[in-house]
């Protein structure tokens, strides 16, 4: 997407970060079978960050689907592995053991709910953390 932004170098990243500027990654890393919740994990590990923070439609990680089970429960903490054997739908399976292989935690959080990737990111108990 270079009419929209820089395509990524892991060095100019971590230039950008080095001078307190905020870099954004987006459109997925264009190559088939790795999903954009892959390509972030990667771009993560790559610069060596401190968190994922996965903003979604519900308010974290659920035992089922909450829009088809009103019994699903809300998960404050979960480990990699119950997500990984539960088959949870957090992100996909290849980007979950990135996470896991890399000691990356996750924090899954509802993107409609105002204030909450802020609260996230300064450290404020919000949605659910992955670890």
């Amino acid at each position: 997407m270079p009419e929209v932004c820089e395509t990524f170098s892991r060095g100019r990243a971590l230039k950008h970060l080095a001078k307190g500027r905020i870099v954004l990654f987006a459109g997925g890393t264009g190559n088939p079978y790795f999903s954009t919740d892959t390509a972030a994990v990667l771009r993560a590990i790559q610069i060596r960050a401190n968190l994922i923070v996965k903003a979604t439609s519900v308010e974290g990680v659920y035992s089922a689907d909450p829009k088809k089970d009103p019994k699903a429960k809300l998960y404050e903490e979960i480990s990699f592995r119950d997500v990984m054997l539960e088959d949870l739908k957090v992100i996909d399976q290849t980007a979950i053991t990135l996470c896991r292989e890399n000691s990356l935690p996750l924090i899954v959080l509802n993107i409609h709910r105002p204030g909450a990737f802020v609260s996230a990111i300064k450290g404020e108990r919000v949605g659910t953390l992955v670890r």
